[in-house]
C-alpha cells in the first residue's frame, strides 16, 4: 500500500488533540542503538508504547538515553512492568502511571503492562503498553486483563499497544479487537507486517484504541521520510507501528 502523509500532531480550536502513538518492540536495545532513535525520531510520535525494555544494569539509564536522542522522555514502566515502558514527548501533561506486574505463571516468563493518563490540550488519554504470553491460555487471560486494566484508568478514550505474540486471526487478538479498534484494520497505512524486519511476513503488533477515537492512519512506517530499510533491519527484530490519532476533547 502506497504510504500518503499521516496529520501531524495538533491541537485542535475544540480542544480535541491529533497525537501520533509508536508502538515497538526494541529487543531490550540489544541492535543499533543510533538506528532505533533515529526511527523514533522520524515517526515524530507524542506517545510510544515500548517493549522488552532494558531490564537489567543500569535499565533507567539506557531508557533515559533512547528516549533523549529521540527528543521525548520516559514516562513509565521498564524493569518495574517486566519489560514494556512508555515515552512521551514534552506536549503531554501526564496525570498519572502506574506499572502492573501480571500473575506469573511458574515456568514462564514475568508479564506486565506500563499504564498512564495523559492529556493533549482538553484531550484525556488512558494509555497501555503491554507484551502478551508466547502461551496461548496464559495470553488469552493476559487479553483479558489488558481490557479490565484499561477500563480502570477512568477516561472515555484509550489506547492499548504492544507485541501480542499472535496474529489476528488468534483468540486473543480477536478479544482485543472485538472492543477496542484494530486500528490498522480501521484504517490501514504504510506496511502491515511487523515482523521481521528482514523478512516480514505476520502481523503480531498491534495498536488498539477505544471506539471514539477517531483512526486517521495506522502501520509500519516503510516510507516515512527519514526511514530507511537499513536502519529498519539494524535497529531490532520487530517493525514499528505508527498511528495517527484524533482524541475527543473530555466533556
Amino acid at each position: 500500500m502506497a504510504t500518503i502523509p499521516l496529520p501531524n500532531s495538533r491541537t485542535d480550536p475544540d480542544g480535541s488533540a491529533t497525537i501520533r502513538v509508536l508502538s515497538y518492540n526494541i529487543r531490550s536495545m540489544r541492535d543499533d542503538t543510533s538506528a532505533l532513535a533515529r526511527v523514533i525520531t522520524a515517526c515524530a510520535p507524542d506517545l510510544v508504547l515500548v517493549q522488552e525494555a532494558p531490564r537489567f544494569f543500569r535499565w533507567r539509564k539506557k531508557l533515559a538515553r533512547l528516549a533523549a536522542a529521540s527528543g521525548l522522555v520516559t514516562l513509565s514502566g521498564g524493569a518495574t512492568a517486566s519489560g514494556p515502558a512508555l515515552l512521551c514527548g514534552l506536549r503531554a501533561t501526564v496525570e498519572h502511571t502506574e506499572d502492573v506486574l501480571l500473575p506469573l505463571t511458574p515456568g514462564l516468563h514475568r508479564r506486565g503492562f506500563a499504564t498512564a493518563v495523559v492529556r493533549f490540550g482538553r484531550a484525556r488519554l488512558g494509555v497501555l503498553s503491554c507484551h502478551l504470553s508466547l502461551h496461548k491460555d496464559e495470553r488469552y487471560e493476559q487479553g483479558g486483563m489488558l481490557l479490565d486494566h484499561l477500563a480502570g484508568l477512568g477516561v472515555p478514550h484509550a489506547v492499548a499497544g504492544g507485541d501480542l505474540n499472535e496474529r489476528p486471526h488468534g483468540r486473543t487478538f480477536r478479544r482485543l479487537a472485538g472492543e477496542l479498534q484494530d486500528c490498522w484494520t480501521t484504517s490501514p497505512w504504510g506496511g502491515e507486517y511487523t515482523s521481521t524486519p528482514t523478512d516480514p511476513h505476520q502481523r503480531i503488533d498491534a495498536i488498539l484504541a477505544t471506539p471514539g477515537i477517531e483512526v486517521l492512519g495506522c502501520g509500519v512506517p516503510l516510507d516515512l521520510p527519514g526511514i530507511t530499510d537499513d536502519d529498519l533491519r539494524a535497529a531490532t527484530d520487530h517493525l514499528p507501528v505508527l498511528a495517527a490519532l484524533r482524541v475527543p476533547a473530555d466533556a
